[in-house]
This record gives structure tokens, C-alpha cells and sequence, in this order.
């Protein structure tokens, strides 16, 4: 039985009920707890963290569980919790004063405040007593105590420069640059400059997969055709599904690799990394034909479906580091085990392909990578291609097996708007692509569930997001936290995502609708977007992050949704409201390109060309399968293909759809461009052959 509650343990983030029964009392963050430390006039002692984060579990065991700890917490502050995936504006304004404060930041983040709300001293992790070449958390709690106590108005002081540049540092000079394809080349070489051209990646350790800096290299090497540029991104996504950072077994990715090989990673899983890294992957198949990029596509969606989908068909937001074995070892193997349901014969070719030893990778345990290709050994046994896969995929099956009845690390089950938008558009386009009607079928799922759980009409009939919820056998539960940029943008991008892949123009509209919500609530005077409304709770300092960071930033994300509904509308204002933001920015995206991957391929987009590709014909008929197949053949990220079933079509329809005829039934493509289209074809020869022409008249 829990000896201690406190005012965690009515909320809906699984994080902060972690917390709920710590002898810590824990507020939420809200007008009580500021109200609270105004009224005490103490500092506020604010956490924040995610419910994934190996390190923050840590902390709680060594330090929010300590009794004695507490009472030092609960005597001398007003302590405040913030899952900091729930809350990304508070995140980013005390990550920014703590990486001001100290040069670095992570999680779990500890900064204290003054009861304003304004940062005076912060850092990430502490011990209990000092070790690791860090301060000891007891001995930060005395002396801030001290210093309040006896030299306020220092710490006063530090909050108030501090203040002063987080409100600042937002206002960007508004002379917009000349916006050119020469601005790819100069982005390019930042980009090569941080790069490890032997192993792949940005130079570490730690390395992170970067799905925004990699589509720029695609893009870039559609654009330029260079040689360099397809070098290091093959080098890359090769060696980032080869190493341990993969799960061999049950497919998808972890945060990061702790070394420079991909091969030992932290082994939390997030939604918005695999959703993120599936149309990387995807992409980099069309443009290279590789079927092991295929397969990664594949496994990584697939682990998304069975793994992280809720009960009403939402995406949960990550998996744990931790499991009940110890960290990583849910996913470590020792030869014994393997031979043990493998057999010896079979045992043996695993072992060669995955790189198991008796001594180990990894804690003399085994991490499972590539150490070949699976068709290399395919033809050193002498076996088809076709038979050695069929082999080697029953050998995955039977330990994925196994592995499943371990205890599993645990899983953050809320689901967040804009991760679920950002799975919804990677499952929408993999499915459409890949011919995975599966795949389709659970981006309609969770496009459903979005729409019914967290999308909201106000008294005025404007479209709204609430940012979280979770599933349970009661049904769903919302949180109250209205929705950030990321989350409209993200969802609108999602819904059209799907669109594309089925034609429906319902979900245009609400894309539409999110769009103009984006406008109207989140513009700031120069163009560019806050991350929080115009009318949301007011903090210490307005939120405007314009780096993509582990996910794209809401302004990348809220500049792709107008460029998009601008092509689809046929809006020509929206075009130049997306050229403003650009051309004010071209200048730090150039010369950050590593950070600003995504707005690059905005930029990309924007200087096009740009075209529409409609596909018209029955969803059953294999003639409109073959008309997909032939768009989708190559890597064309400036094309944007609608498909759609007549039959399926309502009133509603907009106008990129209206005025298409099919003749006697006849599937056809049109492929349009400035508003108009050329003649249909019907054959996938003939469209190749459009498709072709039409890159070349460029």
C-alpha cells in the first residue's frame, strides 16, 4: 500500500502519476501551485521529464523517494512536476535558461524559479550526494535554501537577466532574403561538414538518427544528383539498420546510439521517432530500389501496429529504457537462448547474420546487428534469395516469441496530437506506396480517433486540438491542455496525408480548417508562428522555435501545411505567406542546415516545381494498382498524388478532384500543374513517360 499521495495523482500523464506517491509534495503545473509559491513567497523547485526517460527514473528512486530529501524539498519550496511532452512551451523556455545557465541540458531538467516564475539556478540530473563529477542534490536544495534566504537578491537578479533574454532572443530582423536553389549547395556543405563519413551520421557519440537532416539530403540529391550527398545517405540508413539501434526482432527504433558503430542504443522506443524514420526510409527506397530499405519500412510500421496502438486506435507515446530485467536486457540474448529454440543448424546461420558471440556485445550479452547482408550469405549457402528469407524470418518469429514472454519495458499509453498526426502521415503515404492496405487501414483508424477524442468545434465552429489523452476500459480520458502549433500542423498534415491516399475530401476540410486556425491564433507580426495560441495562458517568455530538433518544429511543420493546402486550394496567398517566413530565416537555416532539415524541404517546395498527380479508378480495379505503382516507382518529392475512388467521391468534393471523368471506367492519371492539367493517360507506360517529360521540361 502507498504510505504517501499528493496532487499528482488526479492527473492523466502516466509521468506525473509516477510520481503520484512520492513523499514529495508534488504539484502540477497551474495558477494553485504559482498562487501557492506567491502567497509562501518561497522559490519554486521545478522538474521536468518524460515517462520514457531512463535517467529521470533514476532520480525519483535515489532522490523523490528519499525521506529525508523530501522534507528538505517539502520545507523549502513549492515543487512543481511538468511532463515535458505534455507541456513543450514550459520545457522549451527553462531547457533554453538552463542551457544559458550551464551550456548544456537534458533530462530530467531541475531549475529553480522564483514564485514569478522566473529562473535563477538549474541543471539536469543530480545524485543524492555528490559523485559522477556532480554536485550532490541535498547539498543544491541547502544552498539554494541559503541563498534565498541570505542573498536574494542575487538569485533575484539572475532571473531577471534571464527574463530579459528569453523575451529577447524571439525578435528576428524582418528583411527577408532573396530565396534561390543556390541556397541548397551552401546547406548541403554545413551538413557535410558535421558529418562522420565513415560510419555514417552526425559525428558523436551519442548519434541520432536525424529523419529532418536526411530527407534534405534526398531532396538534395533529387535536385543536384550528387554523388556525395547519395554516399552519405546510403552509408547512413545502411548502418542505422544494421547496428543495435534497430530491433531485429520486432522491428522499429531507439532514441539514439550511446556509441558511434549504431550499435549499443538507449533503449526507449518513441512514436516520433519510427513515424518520423518510415518515410525516410520509404523515400530512400523509391529512390534507390533497395529492397532491405523496403523492409525496414515494413517492420518498423508494423511494429508501430502491434506494439503501440491504443484501444481506439491512437498511437501511444513511447516505450520505456528501462524493464523489470534491467535496462536493455528485454532486448539482449545469450547464444545459449537462441540455440535453445533455434536448434543447432539454424543456430548457427543466426549467429553469422546477427553477430552473436559467447562473449557478447554487450554486457557479455548479445545485441542483435547485421554483421552481412542477408543476401550475401544467402549466396555463400548456396540458397535462393526467396528460401533464405523465408528461413531466417521464421527464425525472428520464434525469438520474437520468446522475447514476448519477458516482461516488457513499459509504455507511455497517452497519445499525443501531433505524434499521432506525424504516425498518421507515415502510415498513410507507407500504406498507399507500399500497397499495404493494412497500414491504410490504421492511419484511417487513428485519423477517426483524432478527430473524435481530441479535435473540438468551439461555440464559433473553429476547429481546436486538445493536445493529449489516453485510452482506457472506461473509455477515452482528455487532458485539459490546449493544443500547440505542432499539433494543429501536424494533424492537418496528417489528414492530408491521408487524402492523398484515399481521396476523401472530408479530410481536406479538416485540414483546411486547421490551417486557417493556424492563421488566425498562432501568427506572430513578422509571419512566422508561436508554439503556443495567441490567446493561451501567458509565461514568462513567448515560445518560437524555429529548430528541428528529435521532431520537426512547428513552424517547419505549420509552413509544409500551407505550402500544401495553398497547391490543393489553389490559394495564392498562401504561397506568399509562406515566402515571408522563409526569406527572414534563409539566412540561420542556411548556415544551421543540420537543425533545419525540414524547413529546408519546405524551401525546396516552395522553389519547386511542384505538381499534382490525380489517380481516378475503382479501389478494387488492378489497373488503378498499376497507375499507383508507376508514381510511386521513383523518389519525386515534389509530387503530390491524390488518389480516389469514384464510386466513393460526395458533393464535397474540391476542386482539384471536380471536372475528372473516367470514360467507360477507365482508370487514368492527370497530371497537373499552375492550375491546369494535361490530357489523361491510362496505361502506366504512358504515365511514366508523362511524368519523365514533364521533370525534364523543367
Amino acid at each position: 500500500m502507498d504510505q504517501h499521495t499528493n496532487r499528482l495523482a488526479d492527473q492523466t500523464s502516466p509521468y506525473l502519476l509516477q510520481h503520484a506517491h512520492n513523499p514529495v509534495n508534488w504539484r502540477p503545473w497551474g495558477d494553485d501551485a504559482l498562487t501557492c509559491a506567491r502567497e509562501l513567497d518561497r522559490p519554486i523547485l521545478l522538474s521536468i521529464g518524460y515517462s520514457s526517460c531512463h535517467w529521470c527514473h533514476v532520480m525519483e528512486r535515489e532522490s523523490f523517494e528519499d525521506e529525508e530529501i523530501a522534507v528538505l524539498m517539502n520545507e523549502n519550496y513549492v515543487c512543481i512536476k511538468v511532463d515535458r511532452e505534455e507541456r513543450p512551451d514550459l520545457d522549451h523556455i527553462y531547457m533554453t535558461a538552463v542551457q544559458l545557465m550551464t551550456g548544456q541540458g537534458g533530462w530530467p531538467m531541475t531549475v529553480f524559479l522564483t514564485p514569478q516564475g522566473r529562473p535563477f539556478y538549474g541543471g539536469t540530473y543530480f545524485p543524492p550526494d555528490e559523485r559522477f563529477g556532480r554536485p550532490g542534490f541535498r547539498m543544491i536544495l541547502e544552498y539554494i535554501r541559503d541563498v534565498w534566504s541570505e542573498h536574494r537578491q542575487e538569485a533575484e537578479d539572475i532571473g531577471g537577466k534571464l527574463f530579459e533574454h528569453l523575451n529577447t532572443s524571439i525578435n528576428r530582423r524582418v528583411n527577408a532574403q532573396h530565396l534561390h536553389p543556390g541556397l541548397f549547395d551552401a546547406a548541403f556543405a554545413h551538413i557535410e561538414e558535421l558529418w562522420d563519413h565513415d560510419l555514417g551520421g552526425f559525428n558523436g557519440p551519442p548519434k541520432f538518427p536525424q529523419p529532418a537532416a536526411l530527407e534534405f539530403l534526398m531532396r538534395y540529391i533529387a535536385r543536384t544528383g550528387s554523388e556525395k550527398a547519395l554516399k552519405m545517405l546510403h552509408n547512413t540508413l545502411t548502418r542505422m539498420a544494421e547496428g543495435g539501434i534497430y530491433d531485429h526482432l520486432g522491428g522499429g527504433f531507439h532514441r539514439y546510439s550511446t556509441d558511434i558503430y549504431w550499435l549499443v542504443p538507449h533503449f526507449e522506443k518513441m512514436l516520433y521517432d519510427n513515424a518520423l524514420l518510415i518515410p525516410v526510409y520509404l523515400h530512400a527506397w523509391q529512390l534507390s530500389g533497395r529492397s532491405f530499405y523496403r523492409r525496414i519500412v515494413e517492420e518498423t510500421a508494423e511494429y508501430l501496429l502491434r506494439e503501440m496502438t491504443d484501444r481506439n486506435g491512437l498511437f501511444c507515446s513511447s516505450q520505456d529504457a528501462d524493464s523489470p530485467q534491467g535496462e536493455g536486457n528485454y532486448y539482449a540474448w545469450t547464444p545459449v537462448e537462441i540455440e535453445e529454440e533455434l536448434g543447432t543448424e539454424d543456430a548457427v546461420i543466426f549467429f553469422r547474420l546477427y553477430d552473436v558471440t559467447p562473449h557478447g556485445n554487450w554486457e557479455r550479452k548479445n545485441l542483435l546487428n547485421l554483421s552481412m547482408q542477408p543476401e550475401a550469405l544467402a549466396r555463400s549457402l548456396k540458397e535462393s534469395e526467396e528460401d533464405f528469407f523465408r528461413r531466417i524470418g521464421q527464425m525472428r518469429r520464434k525469438l520474437l516469441t520468446l522475447r514476448s514472454k519477458r516482461q516488457p519495458p513499459s509504455r507511455d499509453d497517452k497519445a499525443l496530437a501531433s505524434w499521432n498526426g506525424l504516425a498518421l502521415a507515415a502510415l498513410a503515404e507507407a500504406g498507399s506506396v507500399l500497397n499495404r492496405p493494412d497500414f491504410l487501414a490504421a492511419a484511417k483508424r487513428c485519423a477517426e480517433a483524432l478527430e473524435e477524442n481530441l479535435l473540438r468545434r468551439d461555440s464559433e465552429g473553429v476547429l481546436t486540438i486538445l493536445r493529449t489523452g489516453r485510452s482506457s476500459e472506461e473509455g477515452f480520458t482528455v487532458s485539459p491542455i490546449p493544443g500547440y502549433l505542432e499539433d494543429y500542423a501536424a494533424v492537418g498534415l496528417g489528414m492530408t496525408y491521408l487524402f492523398m491516399a484515399e481521396g476523401n475530401p472530408h479530410l481536406l476540410h479538416i485540414a483546411l480548417d486547421l490551417k486557417q486556425t493556424i492563421l488566425e491564433r498562432f501568427q506572430s507580426p513578422d509571419g512566422l508562428f508561436y508554439d503556443t495560441a495567441i490567446d493561451s495562458e501567458k509565461l514568462i517568455a513567448p515560445v518560437q522555435d524555429l529548430m528541428d530538433g528529435a521532431t520537426p518544429s512547428g513552424n517547419s511543420l505549420a509552413l509544409e501545411l500551407l505550402l500544401t493546402m495553398s497547391i490543393f486550394d489553389g490559394d495564392s496567398n498562401l504561397r506568399h505567406a509562406v515566402a515571408s517566413p522563409l526569406g527572414i530565416i534563409s539566412e540561420e537555416m542556411v548556415a544551421q542546415s543540420a537543425h533545419y532539415g525540414r524547413m529546408l524541404a519546405n524551401l525546396d517546395l516552395f522553389l519547386g516545381p511542384v505538381q499534382e498527380l490525380i489517380v481516378l479508378g475503382a479501389r478494387t480495379d488492378p489497373r488503378t494498382r498499376a497507375l499507383r505503382d508507376a508514381a510511386h516507382r521513383e523518389y519525386r518529392p515534389r509530387l503530390l498524388c491524390v488518389y480516389a475512388d469514384p464510386s466513393e467521391l460526395t458533393d464535397s468534393q474540391i476542386d482539384i478532384l471536380s471536372e475528372k471523368i473516367l470514360t467507360d471506367n477507365v482508370p487514368a492519371a492527370w497530371l497537373c500543374e499552375d492550375g491546369s492539367c494535361r490530357l489523361p493517360v491510362c496505361a502506366p507506360e504512358a504515365l511514366t513517360a508523362v511524368l519523365n517529360d514533364g521533370i525534364k521540361s523543367k
